[in-house]
């Protein structure tokens, strides 16, 4: 069985990662994980699909995305048991209509960034306990359609600030089995708490997410008797060159640095060349470069050991426009290579 400790629950028997996939756009192409993906667009309103906006564009590159983990799991759409997934869209539309398509059960999360990890948290704590056998979790972004919802739609033509990050047009899955099968191992999973560090403004996510990645990685190394050095890598996704910044001077003053930290934002783009000022960011950034650069780095022996934590900006539209400050949360899951102890 599960033992929870604390906000973390580690699984002595894993449930694992079996397959997954990325499928990203032009700018995703032009990054330095690009070789990564399963598929990069050049068309990201998928004109010649019959697309009539950028929010059935999203859905388009979600589907697209689904259909190649799940035909590298070597199963068919009605064998999927359960679904969880989520987007940036206003009540997760992008992730509704792919579900439309896929016609499996499905329950829609809102985590803005974090949402890939909270897919893949609820996903392996269901496949532990036995509810479900092949669970989908994924999650989606699209430039353009976050663009419009939450600051100006491109026509206006708004200038961009040095702290604002890209949001990534890309979509990353993974199709999650009990303890048993073949694939990466989930050793643990851990809900993060809100946190609001009172930061207001809608061009700096990477400050409003940075302490609740501090808050989470503390409550996770005190819930396991963990430090950073027990892992390869510490990727979180995606706080971007400021927010990362921010997180490292956070964990020092804490007295626990983590010097093997890596960004999502900062690693799906080349930051000094694609004139994506702070970096990456979205729903589809940390889970397009965990499907594209981090499991198969497990994969192939170049980490044994990482945490994966994803950052979220909970704000809207509206409470933005209220004044509102904007408050972060930051979900985490501990990978082992496939040949970890447990995942036999």
């Amino acid at each position: 069985m599960p033992i929870r400790r604390g906000d973390t629950v580690i699984f002595p028997h894993p449930p694992v990662l079996a397959a997954w996939a990325a499928v990203g756009g032009k700018k995703e192409s032009e990054g330095p994980l690009a070789q990564g993906f399963d598929e990069l667009v050049q068309d990201a309103g998928f004109d010649a699909e019959g697309c009539t906006g950028w929010e059935q564009a999203e859905s388009m590159l979600q589907q697209r995305c689904a259909r190649h983990c799940l035909r590298k799991a070597g199963i068919a759409k009605q064998q999927v048991e359960l679904a969880f997934a989520g987007d940036l869209q206003a009540q997760c539309t992008a992730s509704n209509y792919t579900m439309r398509q896929l016609g499996v059960p499905f329950a829609g999360l809102y985590g803005a960034c974090s949402t890939m990890a909270e897919a893949l948290c609820l996903a392996a704590l269901c496949a532990a306990a036995g509810y479900a056998h092949e669970i989908l979790a994924m999650s989606s972004s699209h430039f353009c359609a976050a663009e419009r919802q939450f600051r100006t739609p491109l026509e206006y033509g708004g200038k961009r600030t040095p702290t604002a990050q890209w949001t990534a047009t890309a979509a990353g899955a993974c199709l999650v089995r009990g303890s048993g099968a073949a694939g990466v191992p989930v050793l643990s999973a851990t809900i993060g708490r809100v946190c609001d560090a009172g930061v207001k403004n809608i061009n700096n996510m990477g400050a409003a997410m940075a302490p609740a990645a501090a808050q989470t990685l503390l409550h996770y190394f005190a819930d396991t008797g963990t430090t950073q050095q027990d892992f390869d890598a510490i990727f979180t996704g995606d706080l971007g060159e400021v927010g990362s910044t921010l997180l490292h001077e956070l964990m020092h003053k804490a007295g626990c640095p983590v010097e093997n930290h890596q960004d999502c934002g900062c690693l799906l783009y080349d930051v000094a060349a694609q004139n994506v000022q702070a970096g990456g960011s979205g729903a589809g950034c940390s889970a397009a470069v965990l499907a594209a650069h981090v499991l198969p780095g497990l994969v192939e022996r170049r980490w044994r050991r990482v945490l994966f934590l994803s950052t979220g900006a909970l704000m809207s539209q509206t409470t933005f426009l209220q004044g509102e400050s904007i408050p972060g949360i930051a979900h985490c899951v501990e990978l082992g290579c496939p040949e970890e102890e447990g995942n036999t």
